[in-house]
């Protein structure tokens, strides 16, 4: 895995077209900001030739782009990457598929017309002096030989990287890898990871193929985007900082607060087993875990909540012990008795179960109150 690894937020562009979702200038604004806030600084910011909205929130953030890297996505349309630059775009996409089924059923072409629009747009793209990144759309169901010759067109007219885009998510880690690696051993093109989420696989493939030797890839924020979605942004960014001990200059104290304004703007709240950022994932309850983190979270937490702005908590609930119900009465400043705990103890659980949920501490207290009180009575 290199270690010049550039993250590209794509939460704007492929996010935005998960279906039902629809924003306003405003709603990307606030979006952006916390992108930028979380230390985000390549982000796909829309499609110019859409309009309306769109148009007039590519047009306010354009001026962003430095020390920001902002990238205008386009058809493979002259018009399209004309109106981009036109903008004062100094990067843009340019989407054109590979595989003879989109090559076939989306554009109505042929091989050679592919490549030489490909060579054609790039060129022109180039000789406006902008970084260009153009796709291999349906990587996954494209011929291998016409994959490499079309990357031998695209590294001659002088783009700046290819993006190897499973569009629909059907490649396994080592199948995708293995598309990367391909045209990597071929060119000296910088490919970049764009992998769609419908096997569950966006994450997974993503890293394997920047063990391939790819150098970009795509995120977006609650792995929202078409169908199933695409790569987290906290869950890739927190592997390769953790696991793979590379820095992708996020700001993973903000990568809460970032997925909490993703998922107000979609008005679809993140479950609470969210991988890196949701509510459960440094919380505890079964017992044996309440008792290993409160001597030392890291006896069930493979990093500290404040590591990615959340809090660490203890429920109490069915399968709670007695460390996590006496802390519990310890924070509400409980001088506990070990026999009234063991009472405590069934009697929580049993409440749990009746109201089948976690209890809140207040709970917890007033069932230990009415216990010791019983006690004392008898």
């Amino acid at each position: 895995m290199r270690n010049d690894l550039i993250l590209e937020d794509t939460t704007l562009r492929d996010g935005e077209q998960a279906p039902g979702v629809a924003w306003s200038k405003v709603q990307k604004m606030r979006i952006f900001n916390a992108l930028v806030d979380a230390g985000v600084r390549w982000i796909e910011v829309g499609i110019p030739r859409m309009g309306g909205e769109e148009l007039r929130f590519l047009q306010e953030v354009v001026d962003r782009q430095n020390p920001l890297n902002l990238v205008a996505w386009n058809r493979g349309i002259k018009e399209d990457i004309a109106q981009s630059i036109d903008l004062g775009y100094k990067a843009v996409h340019i989407g054109l598929p590979t595989s003879d089924k989109h090559i076939k059923h989306s554009i109505g072409k042929s091989r050679d017309w592919v490549k030489s629009q490909a060579s054609d747009l790039v060129k022109y793209a180039k000789d406006r002096g902008v970084f260009v990144s153009i796709s291999a759309e349906d990587v996954g169901r494209t011929d291998d030989d016409f994959l490499v010759d079309y990357a031998g067109v695209l590294q001659e007219a002088g783009a700046d990287r290819m993006r190897l885009s499973d569009t629909v998510g059907i490649l396994t880690p080592e199948k995708y890898r293995a598309k990367v690696e391909l045209v990597t051993k071929a060119t000296s093109l910088d490919s970049q990871c764009h992998c769609h989420n419908d096997f569950g696989l966006a994450v997974a493939n993503t890293l394997a193929g920047l063990h391939g030797g790819a150098r970009y890839f795509h995120v977006c924020v609650n792995a929202i985007g078409e169908r199933a979605g695409m790569p987290d942004l906290a869950q890739i960014a927190m592997a390769a900082k953790k696991l793979y001990n590379r820095d992708l200059g996020i700001n993973t104290e903000k990568l809460r607060d970032l997925s909490l304004a993703v998922a107000q703007e979609t008005g679809v709240p993140m479950p609470a087993w969210t991988p890196v950022v949701g509510d459960n994932v440094c919380a505890h309850e079964s017992g044996i875990h309440a008792k290993g983190v409160l001597a030392d979270s890291g006896t069930f937490e493979p990093f500290s909540a404040s590591e990615v702005g959340g809090k660490h908590k203890v429920v109490i609930g069915k399968h709670s012990g007695r460390a996590g119900i006496k802390d519990c009465l310890l924070a509400a400043e409980i001088e506990v008795e070990d026999a009234v705990l063991d009472l405590c103890l069934e009697e929580v659980r049993a409440t749990a179960v009746a109201k089948a949920r976690a209890l809140e501490p207040a709970e917890v207290v007033d069932i230990y109150d009415e216990l010791r009180l019983a006690g004392f009575a008898t």
